[in-house]
């Protein structure tokens, strides 16, 4: 097949979150498997366009205005994998991806993401490839999706589908009705290509309206963006669409989060051999601070501080739990993330009160692989998590999750005590301190009493298979169905 990624991000060239690394992960197992993937996104102003290849110039990328683009290429690194970047000044070339520090949400994005929408459709005609799929990644590139049904299936685009996936219902591209001349439709578009909700213009919804398929990033989430406290206001328009949704979990980088071959950990080992894991946990009870005690439980928490993420549970002045696990449980902490300002000075403080607890504000990529694999348990109980990575890599490294029952937390981590054999974790299903505390309390309770239970399930987790591979196999599934649909 040949498959057109239009996208935001890419690692590693431009990230925010999980939707860049899935991006290019994908792309890179689908042309493993023999399908000819390319990838178009914008060329910020970070990409040095001296590290690319010129490729096409003067790219009419406007509707209705003579503006033009050029298009640089390089290619996933590693793969043979095309990407081309559209070179946009007035749109691009500024230091944010989607906002700065002092306009957070640019104004200007509707604009700037359909000029990259269309941009797709000129670069095709220009190389003259034409793929057998479109694949829209998030409410950026929903207006390719737009594009296609509704201007596009007539001509050389005749036999190509749309297909979307959405990485996080809680991002829909809204935007004030006035924004709409932006995109260079004929008012009547507002309402026939649903880009109209509740009198603004909503590029997800549009999105969700024009695809011939429709994924997200595991089943689960599926299921929940088709309720009301999942679906942010969109969920009547899934569940009309629920023919067409499919959840496929992402996969994992098995090849940069390999504890047998990790070159930021002090010592590797496997799931024959877990030995080297105690020095791990040793050497980063050093880093952190901790008191270097072999038997204390030591639970690793690698998180952006947002409420998402369930941090007031854990944080909050006077009613997160922390501090009471910390005081009633022999545990110990180990904490890397930074974002809510709140969080961030309640973590310090917090580390002045509690011996067992340590925290690195920030982020540093050494010290995330470090906690994961010198960790006995992982802390993640979201409120939501459409797929969730960081479960999945403590899985690998023999770190058991203590997670709440959502998204791909709940389609990865198979609960201690109601899984048996397959168990790989501790799952509580409602979000309040009290239920975090009571999950931690019985992982902790089973590390004390049922040492080998503890093994078994470690070696249970790192012989799981979360490589993208699989993955690949389902959206090419997926591909098919979109093109029988638009038979």
């Amino acid at each position: 097949m040949k498959i057109l990624m239009v996208t935001a991000e890419a690692v590693p060239f431009a990230k925010t979150g999980g939707l860049a690394d899935a991006v290019s992960a994908l792309s890179a197992s689908l042309a493993a498997a023999g399908h000819d993937v390319r990838i178009v996104m914008p060329r910020y102003y970070r990409i040095d366009r001296k590290k690319l290849k010129p490729a096409e110039k003067d790219l009419p990328v406007s509707a209705g205005q003579h503006v033009c683009a050029d298009v640089y290429e390089s290619a996933l690194p590693g793969t043979s994998v095309p990407v081309y970047f559209i070179d946009h000044e007035q749109c691009f070339g500024r230091d944010g991806i989607y906002g700065s520090v002092s306009e957070p949400d640019y104004h200007d994005n509707p604009y700037r993401f359909s000029l990259l929408c269309r941009s797709a459709f000129e670069l095709c005609r220009r190389l003259e490839w034409y793929p057998d799929v479109i694949h829209a990644h998030d409410w950026q590139a929903c207006m390719a999706l737009v594009l296609l049904k509704h201007f596009m299936r007539n001509g050389a685009f005749k036999n190509t589908v749309g297909v979307l996936t959405i990485h996080n219902m809680g991002y829909q591209g809204q935007y004030p009705a006035e924004s709409f001349p932006m995109l260079g439709l004929d008012w009547g578009m507002y309402y026939q290509a649903s880009l109209e909700h509740n009198g603004c213009v909503n590029f997800l919804q549009a999105g969700i309206s024009s695809a011939d398929m429709i994924t997200t990033v595991s089943p689960t989430y599926a299921r929940e963006i088709q309720t009301p406290e999942g679906g942010f206001g969109l969920d009547g328009l899934m569940r009309v669409r629920s023919d067409c949704l499919t959840g496929i979990i992402n996969g994992a980088d098995t090849e940069t989060w390999n504890p047998e071959t990790d070159k930021y950990i002090p010592a590797n080992y496997s799931s024959t051999d877990l030995k080297n894991k105690a020095v791990c946990k040793q050497l980063l009870q050093q880093r952190m601070g901790l008191a270097e005690e072999a038997d204390v439980p030591l639970i690793g928490i690698i998180t952006r501080l947002a409420d998402q993420k369930g941090i007031s549970e854990v944080f909050a002045p006077m009613c997160g739990c922390m501090y009471r696990m910390c005081t009633e449980l022999n545990v110990q902490f180990a904490v890397l993330g930074s974002g809510e300002k709140w969080c961030e000075e309640e973590i310090k403080t917090l580390q002045t009160k509690l011996p067992n607890m340590r925290a690195f504000i920030g982020y540093d990529e050494q010290l995330s692989h470090m906690i994961e694999a010198g960790s006995d348990f992982f802390l993640m109980p979201s409120h939501y998590e459409p797929c969730g990575l960081n479960q999945m890599y403590s899985q690998l490294y023999g770190t058991l999750p203590i997670v709440r029952a959502t998204g791909g937390l709940a389609d990865t981590v198979e609960d201690f005590g109601s899984s048996g054999k397959n168990a790989t974790g501790f799952v509580f299903s409602s979000i309040s301190p009290d239920e975090v505390f009571n999950c931690v309390k019985r992982a902790c309770t089973v590390y004390e009493q049922d040492r080998e239970a503890v093994k078994a399930m470690q070696k249970t987790t790192m012989e799981k298979n979360f490589t993208w591979s699989a993955s690949a196999e389902k959206y090419i599934e997926v591909y098919h169905r979109a093109i029988e649909r638009a038979r």
